[in-house]
């Protein structure tokens, strides 16, 4: 038996799923690729646990239906979601629903792993959850009520136009508080900012 960490790579696109799993392997990881989320579920109960990397846009059974069907199984191995460009908000709902991080299409080798490498720490230590939220509730403390105000529509999957007129401020300024924010809490990507934010307890419930 490996003693590799272990990806289960969830795909439709044969390409996608060659090169990932080929930049995976050379960087440490053993990994199982599945065609669909209705072949991963079939034997998700038996497979030894890993790091799901899951696309969320397949015919049959979406990554988010899947995702769902994990939890109602009971079975906890930490997803990370693949997206497209267009499909950010369902990455959001995935981050919501527990998934570690977000990749978009197409994704850098490096990022790949960084992803990856927090999924395994997620799967070897999830007692550190609630240290995280003090920790990610004391970063959100450091923005001020209009970035907090920004951040919140991010979590809610909205982009910045719909922010902006939420807000009642222009397009522009929401990217000066969105980059100001990421800066405060040293975000270099949008998943990383959605990170903290879920682990503060944001967003706050919407109608």
């Amino acid at each position: 038996m490996s003693d590799k960490p272990l990806v289960h790579l969830i795909d439709d696109e044969e390409s996608v799923r060659r090169s990932t799993s080929f930049n995976l392997r050379v960087s440490g990881y053993e990994v199982k690729t599945y065609v669909s989320g209705i072949e991963f579920l079939k034997v998700a109960q038996s497979v030894m646990p890993g790091c799901v990397l899951l696309d969320i846009r397949m015919p049959d059974m979406d990554g988010l239906e899947v995702q769902e069907q994990l939890r109602a199984r009971g079975i906890a191995m930490p997803v990370v979601v693949l997206t497209g460009h267009g499909d950010v908000p369902l990455a959001v709902r995935a981050m919501k629903a527990g998934a570690v991080d977000f990749l978009e299409k197409p994704f850098e080798k490096a990022v790949l792993v960084a992803a990856i490498a927090r999924a395994v720490e997620r799967l070897n230590d999830t007692g550190r959850r609630i240290e995280d939220r003090a920790e990610a509730q004391l970063c959100i403390g450091a923005l001020t009520a209009r970035e907090r105000d920004v951040l919140e529509g991010l979590a809610n999957g909205h982009p910045n136009k719909t922010i902006a007129y939420d807000l009642d401020i222009s397009a522009r300024t929401v990217e000066v508080h969105r980059a100001n924010l990421m800066s405060k809490l040293r975000a270099q990507s949008l998943s990383e900012a959605l990170r903290i934010a879920f682990a503060a307890g944001m967003p706050n419930e919407e109608h």
